[in-house]
């Protein structure tokens, strides 16, 4: 009899070891685990633990680990089979029924298995030869001796379009096995089936059992189109399920199960392999955003996993994606912590530049759910005005009712409140204002435009704006996505008009959030945050400016790649001022810093003139 992965994670998820392991082993709680003496050999002291949120025991004395499938196949002698029967009657799970057709589909698996064990080695074997002599020096560049390639299963894919392909066929293996394995590519227009991965180094994807079902190529040509590329959907790999790693951060969660030890998910195959060396328990996704499926396998081996991203603009928005994503799913004993790393850091540049103890110094030191959470609804907007203010309660109370679990939301809104009120905490009371009574007795207070600052004020938002600056801001609220490749240029320079500076900060602000807008809800936002008016007459100057991605007609992969044509145009006005003032008064600089002024000032009339366009359209 055979069992599928969902009826074991089913199997696993009813029963708690400590309940299973108890029978035999008299346990005690100890912190979050419980302890006893080992089953295997006979020991005084107590070394064999018990992990419930792990789903796993790890006996010291003998170095055994292993769930409770594996506890009874050791300690009563009980086949696989025999041990997942007594436990699905222990958890009230009828047994699945005999099917030919998935005996049939399981016996195809466990061949397409074999021929991707095979692959593997046949990769790891040209990592060694000559054809693999530049992904050697990429990894040891990369700090990763030799005597670790073998652990991590590395290998290379030679330039050769049928290489793996004819090493395989030799040991018997049908072209259209290697097709459905996604080893190879059968054409489209029909012909012979080609390698999928060539010139790339290789890692080897293992299912939650420790399986090879798929690999992973990191290109060796810089020009390659895809830098890493992931084999495709298959009877064995199902990319939203599977965790990079995950086989290996078990281990180590078991050697490490004395520690309250979390497992941590980066987001590239080398910072796996550098946590994993530096003693964490790391898996990454298949270079996507998580998934629920993911997320389930997650909370099955630790009750808070560590999310760890950059701490520059895009690890923040990928940290806020995963906060919307998993919102629902959050229950007691469920929920993420987050460590956000130096902005342009990932866990393999720490290893190699500071080594494993700054590795994990870094990765201990992280936020919890709701702090992070209310610093997305917080950097949202502006909060300088009661109505503003109001708007990010009501942020926070939605985001609460977002979770399922009823107690939880209850509870999350509850500290969300309790954070805004320490962020904003009540004004002591004022006496009541009198006619006459004004500030300090002098009147009462003057309106906006009746002082310095006001009428200062005044003067800034509604002064002409320059048409070009103005296309640009218009262009990003027509299409709120061409501003992602460009959101740190937005937030130092803006759209070259000082005037557009607030409205810029605020684009910025709401990108980063996570939120996803469209054009007409962001309107209504900037609506809605004071801005209404500056929209405004940024569209009037915008219609005098003639950008040609403004127009109704043009395409949209068109319009943006205009728009960050003349965008990068513009902001390298603001470029050549830094380099001017720095060259301004160095000796020997002359002729540099006229050639810096006669670019920036030749950039000031095409902009001024609108001859921008023709400039970025030929660019």
């Amino acid at each position: 009899m055979r069992f599928d992965e969902r009826f074991i994670d089913e199997l696993k998820a009813r029963l708690r070891p400590s309940d299973v392991i108890g029978r035999t082993v008299k346990l005690k709680r100890q912190g979050r685990e419980y302890v006893g003496l080992s089953p295997f050999s006979k020991e005084k002291s107590p070394s064999f633990f018990v992990n419930d949120d792990k789903g796993f025991f790890h006996d010291f004395s003998s170095g055994k680990h292993g769930d409770i499938i594996s506890f009874l196949q050791e300690t009563e002698r009980l086949s696989f089979v025999e041990a997942v029967q007594r436990l699905a009657g222990e958890a009230g799970m009828q047994l699945p029924a005999e099917d030919p057709k998935e005996a049939e589909r399981e016996q195809k698996r466990a061949g397409l298995s074999d021929w991707m064990d095979l692959a593997q080695k046949w990769f790891a074997a040209n990592l060694r030869r000559t054809p693999g002599k530049a992904a050697r020096e990429y990894l040891e560049k990369r700090g990763l001796p030799e005597d670790q390639w073998e652990r991590f299963g590395l290998g290379y894919a030679p330039n050769d379009r049928e290489g793996l392909k004819q090493a395989l066929i030799q040991r018997g293996a049908k072209p259209a096995e290697l097709v459905e394995a996604g080893m190879l590519i059968s054409p489209e227009s029909g012909g012979q089936p080609y390698d999928r991965f060539r010139d790339r180094l290789m890692f080897p994807i293992l299912d939650a059992r420790g399986r090879i079902v798929s690999f992973g190529g990191r290109a060796m040509n810089p020009d390659d189109r895809a830098k890493y590329l992931n084999g495709p959907e298959s009877p064995l790999f199902h990319k939203g399920a599977t965790l990079y790693g995950l086989p290996e951060a078990r281990r180590i969660l078991g050697a490490e199960s004395k520690n309250d030890q979390a497992i941590i998910v980066v987001e590239g195959y080398m910072d796996v392999i550098a946590c994993q060396r530096a003693g964490l328990p790391a898996v990454a996704p298949m270079g996507t955003a998580l998934t629920e499926e993911q997320m389930e396998r997650l909370w099955r081996v630790s009750s808070e996993p560590v999310l760890c991203f950059d701490g520059d603009a895009a690890g923040l928005r990928a940290a806020y994606r995963a906060i919307e994503r998993s919102l629902p799913l959050l229950k007691a004993g469920r929920s993420f912590r987050f460590a956000l790393l130096g902005a342009g850091q990932d866990p393999d540049d720490i290893l190699r530049e500071k080594g494993a103890p700054a590795l994990r110094q870094a990765l201990a030191e992280t936020h919890g759910f709701a702090e992070v959470l209310f610093r997305r609804e917080q950097d949202l907007e502006p909060l300088d005005t009661p109505e503003r203010k109001a708007g990010f309660k009501a942020r926070l109370r939605n985001t609460a009712s977002a979770i399922q679990d009823k107690d939880l939301a209850e509870q999350y809104r509850r500290d969300l409140f309790d954070r805004f009120d320490a962020l904003f905490p009540r004004s002591p009371q004022r006496a009541p204002w009198t006619p006459g009574q004004g500030r300090r007795g002098f009147g009462p207070p003057p309106k906006l435009g009746q002082t310095a600052e006001g009428a200062q004020a005044m003067q800034s938002l509604f002064r002409a704006i320059e048409p070009v600056p103005a296309a640009l801001a218009h262009g990003a609220i027509d299409d709120p996505e061409r501003m992602d490749d460009h959101l740190e240029e937005i937030a130092a320079h803006g759209f070259g008009d000082k005037g557009l500076d607030g409205l810029a900060q605020e684009l910025v602000r709401l990108r980063l959030s996570g939120h996803s807008l469209d054009s007409a809800a962001l309107r209504r936002h900037l609506a809605q945050s004071g801005h209404d008016a500056l929209v405004r007459e940024v569209e009037k100057a915008a219609a005098k400016s003639g950008a040609p991605f403004l127009a109704a007609n043009a395409p949209l992969a068109e319009a943006r790649v205009r728009w960050s044509q003349a965008f990068d145009a513009s902001t390298r006005v603001a470029a050549l001022e830094d380099a001017l003032a720095h060259a301004r008064d160095v000796p020997g600089q002359d002729e540099a810093f006229r050639r810096l002024k006669a670019e920036r000032d030749a950039l000031r009339r095409a902009i001024k003139a609108g001859t921008i366009w023709e400039d970025s359209a030929g660019s």
